[in-house]
């Protein structure tokens, strides 16, 4: 018996082993970096940029705007009705008689009015909203545009700091192979002591700059995670994009590119939309200074029922009789209002918005120069990263050259450790000039894109 229950025993605990180890296959690892692409990053903060979505939201109350402008222009119908209880004196249809008593009525109408003419008023306001919709629209678009630019921004920025971190970790590691070879040399009496304590300062100090390259990543990649809404407690890496720089050195004619910023830009379109829909919001006001008129209409009913008294029996119709055949009354016909006076009101409405289409109108007009003048400064900024990326690749060629070979003039011992330095200073500097070039040339093509108002999210390879 005591061999069963052992061997029991041994099954459940082989179970139990078996089944913690199937959990643990089952959840993920919590401290495995995610791998991020600069895709993955600009489409996350496209789905979760607030401001992108509070004016995605602002498009929806715009659509709604415009269906109730357009509804505007047709009948409106309502219903109407009342209960309620007279005690006192009243005439009531049914006696033909002024009653003094309880009285309980019940009523009800449909009530129809058509605008005829109200100086276009109803027509403005609805071609205003269509505009206005359409401003959003472009507004939209922009902003979408905006989030691109900003992710792919801070993505490189991030990838920069990443490969300045990766350089000085190189760095540090050349300088402490080096001071272990002095200390050697020292050792032996073939250097000076005093090249062991330059060399031991170099070591501190790359140290210290690997802790601020790294402490300078570690804070781009929080306002990253900020940028596109991620959890910046879950930690995640950035994928490398495989871009072909030649595709990026391209020519371009500045022509050309202003022609189609002036096409494309969402933030020109929006302000030139919001231009006409401030004009036809103005003459909409303005059409509160002539006469309206409409057609009405209303059809309805009422139930009347006196309560007898002592001196008192009144003959009370049936409700049906009352509501449906003696009190049917149809009223139909036209009405006019004829503005005189208001207390200047209406003329303050007017300029209110006669200025709020002055400003509207400069604000377009600012807006085109904006445009070209991003356009402008695209351009230069394109054709001088080219040439500082040109430089850079060379400066990079002949640093590293020249610290081979002041290295190999050090170990010759016909240079001294001071030369050496500047020569690894002179390197290490040259890969950083690269790197941040090579970077800067990446996003070009973005900003280009951006300036013309080109930029999509399915055009990011």
């Amino acid at each position: 018996m005591k061999k069963y229950w052992n061997m029991l025993n041994t099954i459940k605990k082989l179970l139990i082993a078996i089944t913690g180890w199937c959990i643990a296959l089952s959840l993920p690892a919590q401290n495995t970096p995610t791998k991020l692409t600069f895709k993955e990053a600009v489409k996350i903060g496209l789905e979760r940029n607030p401001a992108l979505n509070q004016e995605k939201n602002n498009l929806v109350t715009s659509t709604a705007t415009k269906t109730s402008s357009l509804l505007q222009l047709t009948p409106q119908v309502n219903i109407s009705g009342n209960a309620g209880r007279n005690d006192g004196n009243s005439f009531n249809q049914q006696q033909g008689a002024v009653v003094n008593g309880i009285l309980d009525f019940v009523g009800a109408n449909i009530n129809a009015s058509m605008p005829l003419f109200n100086g276009l008023n109803n027509v403005n306001t609805y071609r205003q909203s269509v505009n206005q919709l359409d401003a959003q629209s472009q507004l939209v678009h922009r902003t979408s545009q905006d989030v691109i630019r900003n992710v792919a921004a801070q993505y490189l920025t991030c990838l920069l700091d990443k490969q300045l971190l990766a350089i000085q970790e190189r760095n540090l590691e050349t300088q402490q192979k080096q001071y272990d070879q002095i200390k050697e040399q020292v050792a032996a009496g073939s250097r000076a002591e005093v090249d062991l304590y330059n060399q031991e300062y170099q070591v501190k100090n790359a140290q210290l700059l690997v802790i601020r390259a790294a402490n300078t990543l570690r804070n781009d990649m929080i306002v990253l995670a900020q940028t596109i809404q991620l959890d910046p407690s879950v930690p995640f890496e950035l994928a490398e994009p495989e871009w072909d720089l030649n595709l990026v050195m391209e020519e371009l004619e500045l022509a050309d590119m202003y022609t189609t910023a002036i096409e494309r830009r969402g933030d020109l379109a929006s302000a030139r939309f919001n231009e006409k829909a401030s004009q036809l919001g103005y003459q909409a006001v303005k059409g509160t200074y002539y006469p309206r008129f409409s057609l009405f209409a209303q059809y309805g009913s009422r139930y009347n029922y006196i309560h007898p008294t002592e001196n008192f029996n009144p003959e009370n119709r049936t409700f049906n009789q009352q509501f449906f055949e003696d009190n049917l009354q149809l009223t139909y016909g036209m009405s006019f209002t004829i503005p005189i006076y208001g207390g200047f009101n209406t003329r303050s409405t007017v300029i209110r918005n006669k200025m709020a289409y002055q400003n509207a109108k400069l604000n377009a007009e600012n807006t085109e120069l904006t445009v070209k003048s991003d356009v402008q400064r695209a351009y230069q900024n394109y054709y001088d990263v080219r040439t500082g990326y040109d430089a850079a690749t060379a400066q990079l060629k002949a640093a590293e050259l020249s610290f081979s070979l002041e290295q190999e003039r050090y170990n010759l011992g016909i240079t001294d450790i001071v030369s050496l330095t500047q020569a690894n200073q002179n390197y290490f500097r040259a890969q950083a000039d690269f790197a941040s070039a090579k970077y800067t040339l990446l996003f070009q093509k973005i900003l280009i894109n951006y300036a013309t108002g080109t930029l999509k999210f399915e055009d990011i390879p």
